[in-house]
């Protein structure tokens, strides 16, 4: 079965040019089987939070991300009272830092009113938190991936806009069951945003736009790449055995497969995107290569199940192929950028990092200067992706027009977890069996309390499962026996 081709986004902008910008950078330079409700298949009655319009959020997950979205949520107060009124996290550090910051932002500082009674700690405070809100109201989710179906589901029962980073799955029934939430979400008319800020790129939808009508001709490859020394929580050593290791974990996220699919899967999924959005679909199948070289941080051992490097052959319906690299070491080249190779020319799609404008096309294969024939202009009030995606959300909140960007970000996160999978297995991997795949990384997150097991056990030397390509060959690794 082909993969279904990717919907288009509503309205996308770009960002930076530093070589490595994620969403906590960005905001800090710009200053600063799913449960089925009883209302499923009813529609709920278009309702502003309050008689006044106003729309008040909660935000789910405090870390550098959940007040990054924050952020731009508040920015859209411009067009209709917004107010943060309620936050939720597992560690109080995080919730007050967030809270504090926020609170001191100039831009958006004053739309903070979060009382301590609306400060919610806990596997629970998810619940608390969207109890606080009204019916069209919106709920943040930017804890890790794991917990995301789970705080979808309350949300819509609880007939909640949404808006929830990626990656949204980094496994099979995680993915089938979100796509079912996100059927039962449209029913209910309920609007969801997801964080693929480079689908609400203007100048990667002007290029989306040109390509499609044929301006290089037909597409006969794709290069993707990000390329860096390491990042985030992806290269972690061993844990101390002081407090809830389930807690240690959760703290770094990146270094395991069932809390963020790892570093492949977070970290390259925006480029993965976008460029199968310039394709207009999804790949089949994906082979690849990936191994662990350098896996020491201060002379210690690294225990997480990264590979240092990733470089993902992935294969289209019509033949065409795209290549994504990935690379976390230091000392190498760095090259973050996306390219689109047609018959009649080239594309850059991102100059630099994850969507970074401009986007342009060149005559021939040589993207330089004097090839030019086209370039993205700058849209005034438009450059921000981030401001962008939440704009669009908002005016779909506002005036009840359909939204719902989760059934595409779940597909946008299979197709990056294929590739992992291929990698971490050294087998071909196809579209319908990352869907179809039968391994669970975190069952019961809906269960988990800070005093859980957690769904990845170290063995006695204080190491994780990590993939054996070859050898460990059904699935990503080889989960250790209880």
């Amino acid at each position: 079965m082909q993969p279904p081709s990717p919907s288009p986004a509503p309205t996308p902008s770009p960002e930076s040019t530093n070589l490595v910008t994620s969403r906590r950078a960005f905001i800090k330079a710009a200053g600063a089987t799913a449960g089925v409700s009883a209302l499923a298949g009813v529609k709920l009655p278009y309702v502003h939070a309050a008689d006044d319009s106003t729309i008040s959020v909660a935000l789910i997950g405090c870390g550098g991300r959940g007040s990054g979205a924050a952020v731009n949520a508040l920015t859209t107060a411009k067009k209709g009272p917004v107010r943060l009124t309620a936050m939720a996290d597992v560690f109080p550090d995080k919730l007050e830092n967030s809270f504090k910051a926020l609170k001191r932002n100039e831009e958006v500082g004053s739309h903070v009113e979060v009382a301590d009674d609306k400060k919610f700690i806990g596997f629970d405070a998810y619940k608390q938190a969207m109890d606080c809100l009204k019916p069209g109201d919106v709920a943040i989710f930017t804890t890790p991936l794991a917990f995301r179906w789970v705080h979808f589901r309350y949300a819509i029962q609880k007939g909640l806009n949404v808006f929830m980073e990626k990656p949204l799955t980094a496994d099979g029934p995680t993915s089938r069951r979100m796509i079912e939430l996100a059927k039962e979400a449209s029913a209910k008319g309920l609007k969801v945003g997801v964080g693929l800020m480079s689908r609400h790129s203007r100048s990667l939808q002007d290029l989306s736009k040109r390509i499609q009508d044929g301006e290089i001709g037909d597409i006969v490859a794709m290069r993707g790449y990000r390329m860096h020394g390491p990042v985030g929580s992806a290269f972690s050593t061993k844990w101390d055995g002081k407090g809830s290791e389930l807690m240690w974990q959760i703290r770094h996220f990146h270094s395991f497969l069932w809390a963020s699919g790892g570093c492949f899967s977070d970290f390259y999924i925006h480029i993965v995107d976008h460029l199968c959005w310039m394709k207009g679909s999804w790949p089949v199948k994906a082979q690849a290569l990936g191994g662990r070289h350098y896996r020491k941080s201060n002379g210690e051992d690294c225990i997480d199940q990264n590979f240092d490097t990733y470089s993902v052959e992935y294969t289209f319906a019509d033949g065409s192929k795209f290549f994504m690299d990935g690379r976390c070491i230091n000392g190498t080249l760095p090259i973050y950028a996306s390219y689109v190779h047609g018959t009649k020319g080239i594309a850059i799609a991102s100059k630099a990092n994850d969507c970074g404008f401009p986007s342009s096309i060149h005559k021939g294969q040589n993207p330089d200067r004097a090839s030019a024939l086209w370039t993205s202009p700058s849209v005034p009030g438009e450059q921000d992706p981030y401001t962008n995606e939440w704009n669009d959300l908002m005016d779909a909140i506002r005036n009840d027009k359909p939204y719902n960007e989760v059934k595409r970000g779940v597909e946008a996160s299979l197709v990056t977890s294929m590739g992992r999978m291929a990698a971490h297995t050294g087998q071909e991997i196809t579209f319908d069996q990352m869907l179809n795949h039968e391994h669970e990384y975190a069952p019961g997150a809906d269960t988990l309390t800070p005093e859980s097991a957690p769904p990845l056990r170290s063995g006695p030397d204080g190491k994780y499962p990590v993939p054996m390509p070859g050898i460990v060959k059904d699935k990503e690794f080889e989960p250790l026996k209880a």
